[in-house]
């Protein structure tokens, strides 16, 4: 029984740290929202690279990804309160289900108001660049989509195993 409850302990903790970890604005890299989409500074500049831009489309695209990003930013003390709530539940010496449950749901309408974010903006951009633009961005997102899942895989294949 007791590994039992050992064992459960582990995976909600886990759980909860993975859904943490993968919470917008979480542990990204810079000029990303943690997510894996760029929202700003050299990422920007980098993504309109190669698509003729304009100097107003690039001004008119850094700053959707501006607002995009500071409202970002504002959800920040949000979920830090999450993880803290989140590591008071889980660290009681009863966890209370109910508790978890409701934060939750609390993690999940933040990522969904993110997720709502993220789009909004790439829907203002889209508007910005012409259709010729958005289609070589998409190729070149495409193919640097390939190259990350074949650099994954090697990685993989090169991990040792236990």
């Amino acid at each position: 029984m007791k590994w039992m409850l050992s064992g459960m302990v582990v995976a909600v903790a886990a759980t909860f740290a993975l859904s943490a970890w993968a919470m917008p604005g979480g542990h990204g890299h810079r000029g990303m929202d943690g997510s894996g989409m760029m929202m700003g500074g050299r990422g920007v500049d980098r993504m309109l690279d190669g698509l003729n831009a304009s100097d107003a489309q690039r001004t008119q695209i850094r700053q959707i990804f501006k607002g995009a990003r500071d409202d970002m930013k504002a959800q920040r003390e949000q979920r830090r309160a999450l993880h803290e709530r989140g590591l008071q539940i889980f660290s009681a010496p009863n966890v209370d289900a109910a508790a978890a449950e409701s934060l939750r749901q609390q993690m999940l309408q933040l990522h969904d108001q993110a997720s709502k974010r993220r789009m909004q903006a790439m829907l203002d951009a889209s508007q910005v660049l012409t259709p010729e633009q958005r289609a070589k961005l998409g190729e070149r997102m495409k193919q640097r989509g390939e190259m990350m899942r074949e650099r994954m895989e090697r990685i993989e294949r090169e991990r040792p195993r236990q």
